[in-house]
């Protein structure tokens, strides 16, 4: 009997230890290790075996940083459920501890198994020396690659459990009971565990992909210095940095699980990775992306350029966009959801245009004034009134439809708003209409009359759509003909504010931090913030502060990378998702018709986030089978 069979009859002997999962050492369906790695073809399709899972997790409905924040609402009560409700619902305060939602610790309840991939990942580095046909540049890069996977799914599922074992090599058939029975490792362990492997990683890897129709979607140095740089941001941020909430957590053994004490030299290796991936981006050829208008659709005015470069910096074809570091493979699977409709026989196929994801007023209300500052912050613009009925106009007609009854808040709104918000009245570039003499706009009134009054199957329950999610040339209507993307794991502008972020706290409000931030604003078409913040806003000197500049950094972040599944992490990090979900998320009264009586907040989501909520629970079985594991706080 091979190895492997030999450990798994060994773990069954252990009290029941053979029903978790992230012991397995050999992935379901492979068959023998000599098998597997008895040559270069075979080796390398177990390479890709250890990408499986990091290709699953192309769902945005199953990934927290998409669902968690409450960015976009899906509702609970359609007659029909086509996609996984699982994550949003956590929102709703179903998350448990008998059976977790989105469980990456067991593979259950839309979570994929992370520790069956890392088992994969070490059968992987262990047998790599096996295959005789394979040369030392392919083992030096399927080392590297396989390195970044293992160092990714720790880091995966740090972010959702804090403190996890470090599962460095396979259990050997001779393993006692006590080998078997893992504990938690300190948190700051596993990331610098974590951050060296992504060091080792970047060493071995290539830093662009020669050969894209074969191997677009691999890893690069690149890549690697990219997530070092997020994963090392993450470990100096408030929810791991000298977190008092967890300051007692302890494994059995009486080892403490969390610092806490606040160290700032994290924040400096921070930005050292942030500028270092940078520099690693810059040589590779990459840069912001800016949107250029094919002849077919011919000269375009300035302010939708502005518009079609924001959106299609998400959902430019993969090897078009010079700013896209990382995406999986698989596309973006819920364009029809992020779609509201615009013609009537679109209103046919309800399954191919559901548009059911629902934005609330809060996040289109993050989005900046034409100013460069916020709604709230603005000098020019008149924030008590921000409700009141406004007539759509040449001046706006780019972005609002002229004639068109909508809100004050609608207009003179920063570009990035017109490219990630679709809102009644609200000009759609695309579907089919390329051309500026007609286009079509949104009318949201009445859940929209194509879809028929209180259609339980097409419900956008607060009448906005999270329009950066969709290609401006996918076409919804007697069909549809979606024009794919990949939805972006990093990219630069993401990037940009991160080291933004991290030379603020590290360094205070300097000129460097600052100018990243400006390069991601002039793209949209902003000021600097310095300039923007000393004319427009009541709060001039806030950039001059690392407070303040904090709390800019995070809102540039927040509407940068918005609907991106990014910001459910960074309010994690940052413990500001107990804030942002503090109040009820609103939308308009979507079944009136008449502006006057559409335009009145109400309660679409009533959110449950408390302190407990920041981290997963882990099974309650778990700890049953396992008595060294201890739970996460508050659970």
């Amino acid at each position: 009997m091979k190895k492997y069979k030999s450990l798994l009859l060994a773990l069954l002997l252990f009290s029941g230890l053979s029903c978790k999962k992230y012991l397995d050492v050999v992935p379901d369906g492979t068959g023998t290790l000599d098998y597997a790695f008895r040559n270069r073809n075979e080796a390398e399709n177990y390479l890709f075996t250890c990408y499986a899972t990091l290709q699953q997790l192309y769902d945005p409905t199953t990934n927290a940083g998409f669902t968690g924040s409450a960015e976009i609402i899906y509702p609970n009560n359609l007659t029909q459920h086509p996609i996984s409700e699982i994550g949003f619902d956590l929102v709703r305060g179903s998350q448990n501890s008998a059976n977790p939602g989105l469980d990456y610790w067991d593979g259950i309840n839309g979570g994929e198994d992370m520790w069956r991939s890392i088992r994969r990942c070490n059968t992987m580095l262990a047998n790599i020396n096996e295959p005789v046909d394979l040369t030392a540049a392919e083992k030096q890069r399927w080392i590297g690659e396989t390195k970044f996977l293992k160092a990714y799914y720790h880091y995966y599922l740090l972010r959702l459990y804090g403190p996890i074992p470090i599962v460095d090599t396979n259990l050997d058939i001779t393993a006692s009971t006590a080998q078997v029975r893992v504990s938690r490792v300190p948190v700051d362990s596993v990331f610098n565990y974590i951050s060296n492997l992504l060091d080792q990683a970047a060493a071995d890897l290539p830093p662009t992909i020669t050969n894209q129709a074969q191997e677009l979607g691999r890893i690069t140095s690149v890549i690697a210095l990219s997530v070092k740089a997020e994963v090392l941001a993450t470990q100096a941020s408030p929810l791991f940095n000298g977190n008092p909430d967890y300051a007692g957590v302890k494994n059995k053994n009486g080892q403490l699980l969390f610092s806490s004490t606040y160290d700032p030299t994290k924040w400096q290796k921070a930005a050292a990775a942030a500028k270092a991936a940078i520099d690693a981006c810059a040589a590779a050829g990459l840069k912001l992306y800016t949107f250029n208008a094919p002849g077919t659709i011919g000269t375009l005015p300035d302010s939708l350029v502005k518009v079609l470069t924001i959106q299609n910096a998400v959902t430019e074809k993969w090897d078009q966009n010079a700013e896209l570091i990382w995406a999986l493979n698989p596309v973006f699977p819920v364009q029809g959801y992020a779609t509201p409709r615009l013609t009537q026989l679109s209103a046919v196929n309800i399954f191919s245009n559901p548009s059911t994801f629902a934005v609330p007023i809060n996040t289109a209300e993050l989005f900046y004034t034409d100013k460069g500052v916020p709604l709230n912050e603005d000098n020019t613009f008149d924030y008590a009134n921000r409700y009141g009925l406004r007539v759509g106009d040449a001046a706006s007609q780019f972005y609002v439809a002229k004639g068109y009854t909508t809100i004050n808040e609608h207009f003179n709104r920063e570009p990035r708003f017109y490219a990630n918000i679709a809102f009644d009245g609200g000009i759609w570039f695309g579907n089919g209409k390329t051309t500026i003499s007609d286009m079509y706009h949104v009318e949201a009134r009445g859940n929209s009359a194509l879809a028929g009054p209180h259609d339980l199957n097409t419900l956008n329950i607060t009448g906005y759509w999270p329009k950066k999610l969709v290609n401006y040339l996918s076409v919804y209507d007697d069909g549809f003909v979606p024009i794919d993307f990949h939805l972006p794991v990093m990219r630069l502008a993401g990037l940009y504010l991160l080291y933004a972020e991290a030379s603020n706290e590290a360094n205070g409000p300097t000129a460097d931090a600052i100018s990243y931030i400006d390069m991601v604003r002039a793209r949209a078409g902003l000021g600097g913030v310095i300039s923007s913040w000393a004319t427009y806003s009541n709060n001039p000197s806030k950039p001059s502060t690392k407070e303040g500049l904090r709390a800019i950094i995070h809102q540039e972040r927040r509407i940068e990378l918005c609907f991106e599944a990014q910001s459910g992490w960074d309010l994690r990090r940052w413990k500001e998702m107990q804030t942002v979900l503090s109040s009820p998320q609103q939308g308009w009264h979507i079944y009136e018709t008449d502006p006057g009586n559409y335009y009145q907040p109400t309660n679409a989501l009533i959110p449950v986030f408390g302190i407990k909520n920041y981290l997963w629970p882990i099974q309650d079985n778990n700890l049953i089978i396992d008595p060294n594991l201890v739970q996460n706080a508050y659970w």
